[in-house]
């Protein structure tokens, strides 16, 4: 059964993947505002644009739900939530931009997944990175930066200041059962009591 549930999330992997590459095919480029306004452009830092472009991105599969064969409900609790037949997938995205370099990020913070995760055994949660282009005021989607993660897979760091996973976008899979993914969190979390 063990096997058959990582089979599972890298099949999601899979499908959550081509649905977002199909995306990127549709996303436009756009200008955050207008130049005369911010003449110098925004600095070029992904937490300067993040929120926007996630906007962007939900949308626009919102939007677009009928040519990528989606259904996305209103109400949810992360970034996203692609229906897909009678399956629900849990999605938050996430932005890197393309010239900057591969740095430990933020993912999750480590109580609110421990407990996602036990309260709801069905409950699986993929990150969809997309990378960008961000120059002054343009924002343009990375066509060949598309990275699908299971947070179950990821190299399990939890930074001691906020308690949060810390991972590259680009990393290593460590395939490795529900069980053991919540035993690391709880090991290295200073925020679930065992």
């Amino acid at each position: 059964m063990q096997n058959d549930s990582l089979v599972v999330i890298k099949n999601d992997i899979n499908l959550i993947k081509s649905l977002y590459e199909a995306l990127l095919n549709i996303l436009p480029s756009f200008n955050v505002t207008d130049s005369k306004i911010l003449p110098y452009g925004l600095k070029p830092h992904t937490r300067s644009v993040s929120w926007l472009v996630e906007q962007v991105i939900n949308q626009q599969s919102k939007y677009h739900k009928d040519k990528l064969n989606i259904d996305t409900p209103d109400t949810c609790l992360h970034d996203c939530e692609i229906q897909i037949g009678k399956k629900i997938y849990y999605i938050n995205i996430k932005i890197h931009n393309i010239l900057g370099k591969e740095n430990k990020n933020d993912i999750a913070a480590v109580e609110k997944l421990y407990f996602q995760y036990t309260a709801n055994e069905n409950y699986n949660l993929l990150y969809a990175c997309f990378g960008i282009h961000f120059a002054g005021i343009n924002i343009s989607f990375d066509k060949n930066y598309l990275q699908i993660f299971s947070p179950q897979f990821m190299p399990i760091y939890v930074n001691p200041r906020n308690d949060k996973i810390q991972a590259t976008y680009h990393h290593k899979i460590i395939e490795r059962s529900r069980k053991e993914f919540l035993e690391l969190l709880k090991i290295n979390s200073k925020s679930i009591k065992l």
